[in-house]
């Protein structure tokens, strides 16, 4: 006895398919596709992603000798059923069709190899939105409560159109293409699919790998204080910014909040390095030179220009902070806001104490070290010297 997954174009199913159905002795689907599909045999619907409990049924026909067919749009295998079948060791056989995404890129007339695919299906939905709000092109397969609305409202602030697919394979589908204040005060036809881009006319790079470019970028992290446009006094040595992106573990689907941002160095190398992040930094003069420090890294930082403790309020909550200032109401405020994990640079001895009680009262377990570097400087003679020590403190604390 096998199970049949079908994958099913709008209202068309591939070739075998009906011979499968017309053999079933259970069908297992979306209530509208098993409206058209399913004939005589026993059902059971299904919202979203296979449970335990459906498995379970399927496992349950198969052990008393029938055949099972599992209708689902697209493919079952990208980002499908197949997985959580196979995983119960049953006998599974796919008939794919063309995914929804394939179909809705090709609505826009747009190429979709350059797009990164999220999924908010039963699952946390904060990933999902911190790669939309980090990356170009991001594809959402979304779920009921993580739809196009709600994923309009998490990016108030970033400068993105989302084209939404609803009713999707349905008799009412619709391609529409808003921006996040129509979207988010738009009700969507269920099921949907949500594509967020910086730009709805840009067709991307043609890149040699599938879902944008990978992270780390090729020249590396950590760059040197010139790859960055500053004014003078205003900077993070390289050896520093290497130890606190290690502690601040920027990713794809995490927030990063560079806080007293400066030239925006720290902030653009985590968003190099995937994750979506936002700079806040008070002087207007700085602020020009984080916009185009990201511009010129091809990076998207949003930026929340204000004295932090009166602008963190307003931001979403962020995975990781970075506080480049020990102002002890800075310090205070980044370590409420609940990230799991807080670096801050503390440059004077002093403040060093009252920074470390801060974190530990706030729920951290806390750690740090003095960091001093010297670089290599050319000296006349094809020697080499070394350049006056500069010396910090980093302390890092990470949630209990």
């Amino acid at each position: 006895m096998t199970v049949t997954v079908v994958g099913v174009a709008g209202q068309s199913v591939p070739a075998g398919a009906e011979q499968a159905l017309g053999t079933a002795g259970l069908v297992v689907g979306p209530r509208s596709l098993l409206a058209v599909h399913a004939g005589d045999a026993r059902t059971v619907a299904v919202i979203g992603p296979l449970g335990e409990s459906t498995v379970d049924e399927i496992a349950k026909a198969v052990s008393e000798g029938q055949d099972v067919v599992v209708l689902v749009p697209g493919d079952a295998g990208y980002f499908g059923c197949l997985r959580a079948l196979r995983g119960r060791g049953l006998p599974v056989a796919s008939l794919p069709s063309v995914t929804d995404l394939q179909r809705m890129a090709a609505m826009l007339k747009r190429p979709w190899d350059d797009i990164t695919v999220v999924s908010a299906r039963g699952r946390d939905f904060r990933p999902a939105v911190n790669i939309c709000r980090a990356r170009k092109a991001v594809a959402v397969l979304t779920a009921p409560s993580a739809g196009p609305a709600e994923l309009a409202r998490e990016l108030v602030g970033w400068r993105r159109n989302l084209a939404v697919l609803e009713d999707v394979g349905g008799p009412a589908e619709t391609l529409s293409i808003v921006d996040v204040t129509e979207a988010e005060r738009r009700r969507w036809r269920e099921p949907n699919l949500v594509l967020c881009l910086t730009s709805i006319d840009a067709v991307g790079h043609d890149e040699w790998i599938a879902g944008g470019q990978p992270v780390p970028p090729a020249d590396g992290w950590a760059l040197d204080e010139s790859a960055f446009a500053t004014r003078s006094g205003v900077g993070i040595a390289p050896e520093v910014r290497a130890l606190a992106l290690a502690r601040l573990a920027p990713r794809p689907g995490a927030l990063v909040w560079d806080v007293c941002a400066g030239s925006g160095a720290l902030g653009i190398e985590a968003a190099r390095l995937g994750a979506a992040v936002i700079a806040v930094e008070r002087d207007s003069g700085l602020c020009v030179r984080i916009v185009a420090n990201a511009g010129a890294h091809g990076v998207d930082v949003r930026l929340a220009d204000g004295d932090p403790p009166e602008v963190l309020p307003s931001l979403p909550r962020p995975d990781s902070v970075f506080v480049a200032s020990s102002r002890p109401d800075i310090v205070r405020a980044c370590a409420g806001v609940g990230a799991n994990r807080v670096v801050v640079l503390v440059p004077e001895l002093d403040r060093l104490g009252h920074t470390r009680a801060t974190l530990a009262d706030a729920g951290y377990a806390v750690d740090g070290c003095q960091l001093s570097s010297s670089s290599l400087v050319a000296l006349p003679g094809d020697t080499v010297g070394v350049a006056p020590a500069s010396s910090t403190f980093l302390l890092w604390g990470s949630r209990k």
